[in-house]
């Protein structure tokens, strides 16, 4: 099996496409927002925490949550919002009047933007739990480029010590490719590939916020206004953390 082959997919193509459709569904989970003390919130430090901050004292807050707060009905316009903040899209697919209440919530309180771009630190456990469950020993981290960096086969108990670095951009895939992870480097989810009923349970159980792609969702998902991408996912449709 040549493992190169699972890199983040084609963004031209529904998610579902992916990989030759080998797997049965993919699950897009979002990347939590990060609550923090009130010591290393924004109106403090003016600097976003580094992994270990996080690690330490960070702790997960919903989408639906801010979503909430903000008055905005769904997650694509949140995801819209977070990448016009990161001056990540071109102006006319911008939201900057969500930009703007996004920016000023986010100073008001201890709360941080999700990671954008490679594993969250506060979905890392997760991602190992989820081999674990399996009894996997090791995973196999494909970067993002495989070409210029190497794959590698990585041991669970090694990552959850953290006595190898936890990889940052890329896919972790399980050793007979039946389920895998991979990011994007400017994404602000991650997109968890495998049979559907193991996805629905792990993150039922695991109560990870995100949704279900239909056969017709794309990695610009967010653009729903636009006809990018044909699924709008109202908060209710999301899994909830409670």
């Amino acid at each position: 099996m040549q493992f190169e082959q699972f890199v983040y997919p084609n963004q031209e193509l529904p998610l579902l496409d992916a990989y030759d459709r080998h797997f049965e569904a993919v699950y897009v989970l979002l990347h939590p927002f990060v609550c923090v003390p009130d010591e290393m919130a924004w109106k403090v430090t003016r600097q976003y925490p580094t992994e270990d901050q996080i690690l330490s004292a960070g702790a997960k807050c919903n989408w639906s949550h801010v979503a909430a707060k903000l008055g905005v009905s769904n997650c694509a316009r949140l995801n819209q919002a977070l990448l016009t903040a990161t001056g990540s899209l071109v102006d006319y697919l911008c939201d900057f009047p969500a930009r703007d209440a996004l920016q000023r919530f986010l100073q008001a309180e201890p709360i941080w933007m999700p990671g954008q771009g490679a594993f969250e630190p506060l979905l890392q456990s997760d991602f190992l739990a989820a081999f674990e469950d399996l009894v996997y020993e090791e995973l196999i981290f494909v970067p993002e480029f495989p070409r210029a960096d190497p794959v590698e086969r990585l041991r669970i108990d090694d990552l959850r010590a953290r006595s190898v670095p936890f990889p940052g951009c890329g896919s972790l895939v399980a050793p007979d490719a039946s389920f895998l992870f991979t990011v994007d480097w400017d994404s602000f989810f991650t997109l968890f590939y495998g049979p559907r009923a193991l996805i629905q349970n792990f993150a039922g159980a695991r109560k990870l916020e995100g949704f279900f792609a239909a056969p017709t969702t794309e990695h610009s998902w967010f653009n729903y206004t636009m006809g990018c991408a044909t699924v709008t996912v109202s908060p209710e449709d999301w899994y909830q953390n409670g």
